[in-house]
């Protein structure tokens, strides 16, 4: 996309030299007064701008030097460059003290501007950048290594800015390896818990018989082995914030444990007699439909809507666009100084690759890969194959008639393979007429191989 330039002056001829001389390569807009160029720098945003600093204008119109001032408010990286005359050199420099990136005296040397316009938009592309990167170093700090600036993203960097400073009980919901975890987490930071503890605990990988003590603690006595007394996940978070991931592996018998204390705000430990208060925040993560689960009985459903009092819905990182090649760089540069090989690049093929692939495992999928690629590249440059992603894996995704087509062709393939070629058995098999095997045959050129 070519870079917006306004030229804004009353001389009708001097616009028209600078538009055919800079037309073939930017976008070029004009205005003649300072209402139309107001118009035009808020409502299409040029790159930079040639304003002529003697602009003739009536008294209730801004000059050249108060349209630089408004300008720079509107855009402070805009490029704007002030086009004088010889006996004006004193409010060129003025103009330069208030922002304006240079100027320059008539009669306009084209070739000369040109270079000027060329260095003025290389030198913002570069503060642009600069801009970026550090909005996203702040936004990392801030959403704790969250990194992303998809719109869906910036959807969920939003929910997480209103719901963090209240007490609401969140449910994160994503796929695994979307960063359930970092979400609680970046809650957690932005709230006035972040001073006390986040105690994570993941429901799906303690066995049920272990888990009520885990999260409540237990008495001394309370069973075999229980020779002291122990507090559990939930006194551990007093003051801050309990993270249940997979909340929907929660046995039946504890999920009443877990409603009771969102409704009291009470626990007892496992063998106990007395109700523990205990001031905690509830996070909850899970990567199932819990609605499906209520619907199947395995999941309470006073529980389910004491949980999702919030919901944040994770994407998949295939929705995630340009961020698959953002979170690659970021793992890229850690991991190349973890593993103390400096200089590594993507080739071309590889961030085609990257883009094209599907990740079931979403991120924590690309960190492996990314890490993987880091260890076992012999050069500059990390290639698909380093990345365990040939061309087969990288191929653009199937349309649903595509999946259809290369399933029934492997299907009626595996069919006559187990019936020797023999087409009245396998088109039995199939549950098709002869007739009809014998036209998917053709259809997909399938024959039988030669020995």
């Amino acid at each position: 996309m070519k870079d917006r330039i306004l030229i804004i002056d009353d001389e009708e001829g001097i616009r028209t030299q600078l538009c055919w001389a800079l037309a073939g390569e930017y976008e070029v807009l004009q205005a003649d007064a300072p209402g139309r160029a107001l118009e035009i720098v808020r409502t299409q945003g040029p790159q930079l701008v040639l304003l002529d600093i003697a602009l003739s204008t009536s008294q209730a119109e801004p000059d050249g030097l108060e349209l630089l001032a408004t300008f720079l408010e509107i855009d402070p990286l805009m490029k704007i460059v002030m086009v004088t005359g010889h006996d004006e050199r004193a409010n060129a420099l003025q103009a330069i003290a208030k922002g304006a990136y240079d100027f320059y005296a008539k009669p306009i040397d084209l070739e000369e501007i040109k270079i000027i316009i060329k260095r003025a938009l290389h030198i913002q592309r570069l503060e642009r950048e600069n801009q970026r990167l550090s909005e996203e170093i702040e936004r990392r700090h801030k959403f704790q290594e969250i990194i992303g600036t998809s719109p869906n993203m910036d959807q969920i960097y939003r929910t997480i800015e209103k719901v963090a400073p209240t007490d609401a009980t969140v449910l994160v919901v994503g796929e695994s390896g979307t960063g359930k975890e970092l979400a609680a987490l970046a809650i957690h930071h932005l709230s006035t818990r972040a001073a006390k503890p986040f105690v994570t605990i993941n429901c799906g990988a303690i066995p049920p018989n272990l888990l009520e003590s885990e999260l409540f603690g237990h008495e001394r006595g309370a069973f075999t082995d229980a020779h002291i007394q122990r507090i559990g996940k939930f006194e551990t978070s007093e003051g801050g914030t309990i993270f249940l991931d997979e909340i929907g592996e929660l046995p039946l018998q504890l999920q009443v444990k877990i409603l009771r204390f969102l409704q009291e705000r009470e626990i007892e430990r496992v063998g106990g007699r007395e109700p523990i208060l205990v001031d905690a925040r509830v996070i909850a993560a899970t990567n199932k439909s819990l609605l499906d689960e209520v619907r199947h009985k395995t999941f309470r459903e006073d529980l389910y809507y004491r949980l999702s009092v919030i919901t944040l819905q994770l994407p998949p990182l295939r929705e995630r666009g340009q961020d698959i090649l953002l979170l690659a760089r970021a793992f890229l540069n850690r991991f190349s100084a973890e593993y103390n090989k400096s200089k590594l690049t993507f080739s071309a093929s590889s961030e085609k690759a990257l883009m094209n692939y599907g990740w079931p495992g979403n991120v924590r999928e690309l960190e492996n890969k990314i890490r993987r690629a880091v260890i076992l590249t012999l050069g500059n440059k990390i290639n698909p194959y380093d990345l365990g992603l040939e061309a087969h894996d990288t191929d653009k995704r199937l349309t649903l008639q595509e999946i259809r087509e290369k399933t029934e062709r492997k299907h009626v393939q595996e069919a006559l393979k187990r019936h020797n070629w023999n087409i009245t058995n396998a088109a039995k098999d199939l549950g098709v007429s002869r007739t009809t095997l014998y036209d998917i045959m053709e259809k997909y050129q399938i024959k039988k191989e030669q020995d």
